[in-house]
């Protein structure tokens, strides 16, 4: 029997890769906790779903990041215990070297791998950083393989953040494996609050929700007759003067100067197109939110 295939969230980004068994006969459930050995080295991992065509396509047709060892055992848990507390000084320890070389860094996280293969310290900054001394210093101190990887405000967001306005966990370490462009046309379609303080998510950036129901709304927005234009109806010939996207919905103003909302399927002719729907400034909404790369160094 061929090995089987899993996907697997692991690492401090959360991130999700497939993985295969050493054999066929080993099986694995949704949320079992596992030992496994990604291109980085001995990891802890959860098993979120058995791997199919469609779950390669979702992860981009990446090949497998690696293999199951075993089912994670009491001594593992408490081994991770202690790596969570070795964490914590290594952290302390990290940021005071970045205070004393005088760097303008902001420290997130530090992640110790279960095998001990190395420490790698996530961090965010406004610019590139020259940490060459950085990462010697570090090294002496901990003796240990040291690795600083830049990450974007969003990524900080993924490792710190607990629940969004929604309620529920921030998507960003739950589900989405990569953070989507999100742009204020994709608010204004949706129609909204343009408020800051109710599209920003926990990063301070434009909210990813806003991402997952837009293709819906434009697919829409194109068979409805635009704002503007001039459309018969079983109520005589009137105005577009808006539109109800998702309910597919019009609202027209005929000649008495009624107002009435009608169905796209009441719509028996459209006489003139009308100006094209969307934002007053098109090339002001279309401007998305530059997401960082991220710099892994060593």
């Amino acid at each position: 029997m061929p090995p089987r295939r899993y996907v697997v969230r692991f690492g401090t980004l959360r991130a999700v890769g497939e993985f295969g068994t050493r054999s066929g006969d080993e099986e694995f459930r949704r949320g079992d906790q596992v030992i496994i050995r990604s291109p980085r080295g001995i990891e802890w991992g959860e098993v979120l779903c058995e791997a199919t065509d469609r779950t390669k396509e979702f992860l981009g047709g990446r090949d497998q990041a690696g293999k199951i060892q075993r089912l994670a055992t009491p001594q593992d848990e408490r081994e991770r215990d202690q790596l969570c507390q070795r964490e914590q000084q290594a952290f302390l320890q990290c940021r005071q070297v970045i205070a004393e070389h005088n760097l303008a860094m902001q420290l997130v996280d530090a992640e110790i791998l279960l095998g001990g293969e190395r420490i790698t310290f996530y961090f965010h900054s406004e610019a590139r950083i020259d940490f060459r001394e950085l990462v010697k210093s570090l090294a002496q101190s901990f003796k240990q393989r040291i690795e600083m990887r830049q990450i974007g405000i969003r990524d900080e967001a993924k490792i710190l953040a607990d629940y969004g306005d929604c309620g529920q966990p921030v998507c960003c370490n739950t589900h989405l494996t990569e953070m989507p462009p999100v742009s204020m046309k994709m608010a204004k379609l949706q129609k909204a609050s343009l408020d800051p303080n109710k599209l920003s998510g926990r990063c301070g950036r434009l909210k990813c929700c806003l991402r997952y129901e837009y293709d819906t709304y434009e697919e829409y927005r194109k068979e409805l007759p635009s704002v503007g234009a001039i459309v018969v109806t079983r109520q005589g010939q009137g105005k577009v003067v808006g539109q109800e996207i998702l309910a597919r919905k019009l609202l027209v103003q005929y000649a008495d100067s009624r107002q009435i909302v009608a169905d796209l399927s009441e719509v028996l002719t459209v006489v003139s197109k009308g100006k094209k729907s969307g934002p007053p400034d098109e090339r002001a909404a279309e401007r998305t939110e530059e997401q960082p790369a991220e710099r892994p160094a060593e």
